[in-house]
């Protein structure tokens, strides 16, 4: 092999691992591989912040919804610094902005919203203020999904999983890939 060749592959070794980490991060998320022997490296919240990025990416919006995509996060905010690596990644061809503690009247202006748990005693006003609104809800919250959210992730036994509420995502316009609907624990027609 000529070595300009062997040179320029030498210099992409960085860039493959990282977007080796990324995909192999990607798919412990998506399949919900048991995370104890990774406990130490991949904390609950760093799992679920992978979770959601999966979520984004294989959520479809409506069209013309600009060049962002805002995930908000409403209530106490449980992610720290886990969900901070979204900001600037990019879903569906759009620059994740992550915003904290958006007013309730303000989430409409969101395509994304994480329902915290200390958020959750007002989960029936804040889906009805985005009722007939492409935004996606995402909670980790026991029974989130049959109260209308529309993504709710859930931790058991060491492994994240999640089910799907299709009625709450058709209702806001928004289309899940079959692919994400394979692996929800459960999904609501």
């Amino acid at each position: 092999m000529p070595g300009h060749l062997v040179d320029g592959l030498c210099a992409l070794r960085p860039v493959v691992r990282s977007l080796s980490a990324a995909l192999v991060l990607g798919c412990v998320a998506l399949a919900g591989i048991d995370r104890a022997a990774l406990a130490e490296e991949m904390p609950e919240y760093r799992l679920k912040a992978a979770f959601i990025y999966n979520f984004l990416i294989y959520t479809e919006w409506p069209s013309g919804g600009g060049s962002s995509l805002s995930l908000c996060i409403l209530g106490k905010d449980p992610f720290g610094a886990e969900i901070d690596g979204l900001q600037g990644k990019v879903a569906g061809g759009r620059s994740i902005v992550v915003r904290r503690n958006e007013p309730v009247d303000a989430i409409r202006q969101c395509q994304a919203v994480y329902i915290g748990p200390s958020a959750m005693e007002s989960l029936p006003r804040l889906l009805e203020s985005l009722r007939g609104q492409p935004v996606l809800t995402l909670a980790d919250s026991p029974g989130a999904m049959h109260r209308g959210v529309a993504l709710n992730m859930a931790l058991a036994q060491g492994r994240v999983s999640f089910e799907a509420n299709l009625q709450a995502a058709r209702a806001a316009g928004l289309n899940l890939s079959s692919k994400l609907m394979r692996l929800a624990t459960e999904v609501r027609q």
